[in-house]
Parts: C-alpha cells; structure tokens; sequence
C-alpha cells in the first residue's frame, strides 16, 4: 500500500458514520449484511447510508455482491490487511524491537507478505 492509499482509506474511516458502519460490517464478517439492516440497526436513513457505503466501497474498504433480491455488503478485508502492514511495516518489521509492540504482527518476518504489484511501499511516496 502507498501513502496516498493509506491517506484515503484512513480518510474514509475519519468519519463517524462510515465508522460505524465499517465496525458493524466487520461484525458480520465476510458474508456481509444488507443495507436495510445497516440503516435500521444504525438508525440511519438509507440514502445516508448508501452515500456512505460508496465512499468505503471507493476506499475500497467494502464490496457488494447481490444475493438474490438483497445487495450484501461486507468488508474488504485484503484493504484492511494492507493498511495494518503499511501502519506496522517500521516497528514490526524489524528484528529487535519488543513483541509486545506489535503483538502478532512482530512474528512474521519482514517481507513475509508481498504487496500486490506495484504497491509496495516506496520512499518517494511517504
């Protein structure tokens, strides 16, 4: 993941809505819930909450995928992974510094996880 990536995906979390709609689709998991459901448990109107959903799907923090009648939408958890390691990838990347840091992020060696192509890190882009 680069900076402008990390940038936007944080950005799309600085908001108190899509957080809560982000934390109650990680409740979920991978099968998602409706945006009915969303909007009631939430207690937010619909096209409130499909704007929302929008900004997290750009950040590519949520996909949708229909499911009959029903449109389900759940976390991208690959996009989450990436943000994790791109905010870790200096203290728990390297040997020495303390596991209790970065809990279990500290036991995998360094570069123990490619980046997709294309997105690694790089220092002109911090």
């Amino acid at each position: 993941m680069r900076t402008r990536q990390a940038v936007e995906v944080l950005a799309a979390l600085g908001q108190e809505t899509r957080l809560d709609v982000f934390r109650l689709m990680v409740q979920a998991g991978p099968g998602g819930m409706p945006a009915g459901e969303i909007a009631a448990r939430l207690k937010v109107p619909l096209a409130t909450l499909s704007f929302h959903l929008q900004q997290l799907k750009h950040a590519r923090l949520a996909r949708s995928q229909r499911q009959g009648k029903l449109v389900l939408y759940s976390v991208n958890f690959a996009t989450v992974n990436r943000l994790i390691g791109y905010l870790l990838h200096d203290c728990c990347g390297r040997p020495g510094l303390a596991r209790d840091i970065c809990g279990e992020a500290a036991v995998r060696p360094p570069g123990s996880e490619q980046e997709p192509a294309g997105e690694a890190p790089s220092s002109g882009d911090r």
